[in-house]
């Protein structure tokens, strides 16, 4: 064999040995940085299921269909490239960027709180106006990618955050993986849990036995499932949110006190038992989340105006 061929062949195999490895090391970077976008994703997941409130059993999975789609077009096509200029261009920016979206998540998950407290019809009423069941099902897809903008930004971010300082295009692959594993797991969940009464219905009518009543106490269990998916989600706001205002702080060296403060009663109490220290970082984290979430409110609130329901009632 000529020695020319013999050296591009050696060539090749040793970038295709390289290309293994970055695939490898890729792979291992979007795992690292889907873990830290856990707390947001069970929120992406708890929040989605309202979305169906009114709608057709017939349209919940043509509709989470739907929503996918926009989901995956949020983090794709907008939010990658973003995330990849602010990374080549902009790198001081990300932490600010991500203390803005832990800021917003506090909100939100205070907005609940207040909200679940003073029993606002708001969300039903708004459904009521739609005309026909297209509006009411284009609003809510509409009402859902945008939501999903927002928690699809922080999951970005967030990865970003995590993954190593590699050349544009790894980089640009691992949040793609990473996008589209959050994407497919959200709500590929949310599509099983929307159903699971309508799967629970059928056992009940087309079996007998102990399959009929395992059917049946599905259709009791649903409803109490998306509650506790609302509270959970609410509670993973505020961790989440918290706790990238402490870690923000931390980076930006600013207020460190906070986090010094967090940190040195967590260790302190837990007695060296670490599952304790995190869960004492955790809660101090939601309490930081709590505050700035209710500063933010009482902002909003103040510039905005707030809600009155018509007939009285704010």
């Amino acid at each position: 064999m000529p020695s020319g061929l013999t050296a591009l062949l050696d060539d090749v195999a040793a970038i295709a040995r390289l290309a293994s490895a970055s695939v490898d090391d890729v792979a291992a970077a979007a795992g690292r940085a889907g873990t830290k976008t856990a707390g947001v994703v069970i929120d992406d997941a708890a929040v989605t299921p309202k979305y169906m409130m009114g709608l057709s059993p017939a349209r919940e999975l043509p509709i989470i269909g739907k929503i996918t789609l926009g989901s995956l077009r949020n983090k794709l096509v907008f939010l990658l490239p973003i995330a990849l200029l602010l990374s080549r261009f902009a790198p001081w920016a990300i932490t600010p960027i991500l203390m803005m979206g832990g800021t917003y998540l506090a909100f939100e998950a205070v907005e609940k709180i207040l909200e679940a407290i003073s029993h606002d019809p708001h969300a039903e009423e708004t459904l009521m106006e739609a005309d026909t069941p297209e509006e009411l099902e284009a609003r809510q897809v509409k009402g859902a990618i945008r939501t999903d903008f927002i928690l699809s930004a922080e999951i970005m971010a967030i990865a970003l955050s995590q993954i190593p300082d590699y050349v544009w295009w790894q980089q640009g692959l691992a949040l793609a993986l990473v996008a589209v594993a959050v994407t497919v797991g959200v709500y590929g969940t949310v599509a099983i849990i929307v159903k699971l009464d309508d799967i629970g219905l059928h056992l009940a009518r087309e079996h007998d036995g102990l399959i009929a009543r395992f059917g049946e106490g599905l259709v009791r269990f649903v409803p109490k499932l998306l509650k506790s998916l609302s509270v959970i989600g609410t509670a993973a706001m505020l961790w989440v949110g918290g706790g990238i205002l402490v870690h923000g702080l931390e980076d930006l060296h600013f207020l460190t006190v906070i986090p010094e403060r967090l940190h040195h009663v967590a260790h302190a109490w837990s007695g060296g038992q670490g599952w304790l220290e995190w869960l004492i970082n955790a809660l101090g984290a939601s309490a930081v989340g709590a505050i700035v979430g209710f500063v933010a409110v009482r902002i909003h609130h103040r510039i905005m105006g707030p809600y009155h329901a018509p007939g009285g009632g704010e």
